[in-house]
């Protein structure tokens, strides 16, 4: 029976994931990483408002963060179930230090121009596509099975606490000192995370390799035939694309609509991650009570409608209230539906099928990026934000039809 509800096992605190060491040193190491990626990120859609007028290439800067993970997810997802996770999370770590080091020379070097900013800031995300499916596969490694939500949750909260506070700081530092800067001090917030990772040693077997072609087409397989992960892709795949008009024409509503400057943008980005702290705290009992499908189509139209006061009105404060709404749908809908397919992934193949998830949901989030901005130089920016927010509210009674939430045990694998 697929009616969205989840099961009610006895409450777990949601910080009981801080008692597993690793956990808690990962943790805060991440929220380090986020904060210098939060503040490259502003520095990044800020400089390309300077480079040229183009909304297509202001929303490609975005694209450019989640491209990768649609064209490299699937293997990376191989990689991270045929390799050790926590080597594979080293390499794609250095690697995006390298790529931000690069990017901070040459802008600090006035060669930066609109194409090359483009081909840093896919550099750094191919660095996260591959990074992020075995960081993700090995969050049961750090807690265990029994706490996985609570864990996942409170990575959320970790990612938006640096998106509460990073583009506001990020925002400022650009705006006394230049987006060298920014780019520079993302680069040393990877060290942290890189020595956490050199210091754990958790206890694994060694993974059982199989060809990369016939990993992918495994994780491929399971996908396609489990009828709750292919109901959960396509309500990821639904939201990342409606949500974009929002998240990658941000910059150009500031600088166009709102005659702000990078300090606003910045604003913007931290009200959204306020919200979305906000609701990373209650989300899980939220499941719990009213179930995921609820969440998820209660979350997409709260998305939806805050999109309207984006669109429509030149009022600052306004903005922000929506930001903040916005944040906390994201959040909404983006753990839900992380936490199913997590519960739903055999462990021998969670590597793979966490990149597929995050392929299709990111990969539309990039294409929804390029598709409104090109909406945007053809009409209007107002255009292609209600153009978002009307395919996010037609979304939900079209997927609580053909595509529902996963209910209660129905396809959850063994702990």
């Amino acid at each position: 029976m697929a009616d969205g509800s989840d099961p009610r096992p006895a409450p777990v605190s949601p910080l009981a994931p801080f008692q597993f060491p690793a956990f808690r040193a990962i943790w805060i190491a991440n929220l380090a990483s986020n904060m210098g990626s939060m503040i490259q990120s502003v520095g990044a859609a800020w400089l390309m408002t300077e480079l040229t007028q183009s909304h297509l290439l202001i929303a490609l800067v975005n694209a450019g963060a989640t491209i990768p993970i649609l064209l490299l997810g699937v293997f990376a997802g191989a990689i991270a179930d045929n390799y050790d996770r926590r080597r594979v999370m080293l390499a794609a770590q250095a690697a995006m230090l390298a790529a931000s080091a690069a990017l901070a020379v040459v802008t600090w070097a006035g060669a930066i121009g609109p194409l090359s900013l483009l081909f840093f800031t896919l550099a750094v995300g191919c660095g996260t596509a591959v990074n992020s499916p075995a960081w993700q596969a090995s969050v049961r490694q750090q807690v265990g099975h029994a706490h996985l939500p609570q864990a996942i949750a409170l990575n959320s909260i970790a990612f938006n606490l640096a998106r509460s506070v990073g583009p506001a700081l990020g925002g400022l530092l650009i705006s006394l000192t230049g987006p060298a800067t920014a780019f520079a001090l993302n680069t040393l917030s990877y060290l942290a995370l890189i020595v956490v990772l050199l210091r754990w040693k958790p206890a694994t077997e060694p993974p059982a390799k199989s060809p990369m072609l016939a990993a992918i087409a495994t994780g491929i397989r399971f996908c396609a035939q489990s009828d709750p992960v292919r109901r959960v892709l396509m309500r990821g795949f639904s939201f990342g694309f409606g949500a974009a008009a929002f998240q990658a024409l941000l910059p150009s509503l500031v600088r166009d609509q709102l005659k702000g400057t990078e300090l606003v943008y910045g604003l913007c980005l931290g009200a959204f991650g306020l919200g979305s702290i906000l609701c990373a705290l209650w989300v899980g009992a939220a499941r719990r009570r009213w179930g995921s499908e609820r969440v998820v189509s209660v979350a997409t139209l709260a998305f939806a409608a805050a999109m309207l006061p984006v669109a429509l009105t030149q009022m600052v404060g306004a903005v922000l209230v929506a930001a903040f709404t916005a944040g906390m749908a994201w959040v909404g809908t983006l753990t839900t539906l992380n936490v199913a397919m997590q519960l739903r992934s055999p462990d021998a193949i969670l590597g793979r099928c966490l990149s597929i998830y995050q392929a299709v949901t990111f990969g539309a989030l990039a294409l929804g990026a390029w598709s409104f901005g090109l909406v945007a130089d053809l009409w209007t920016l107002p255009a292609a934000v209600l153009a978002g927010g009307g395919w996010l509210a037609l979304s939900v009674p079209v997927l609580h039809a053909v595509a529902p939430m996963p209910g209660r045990d129905e396809g959850r694998v063994a702990p």
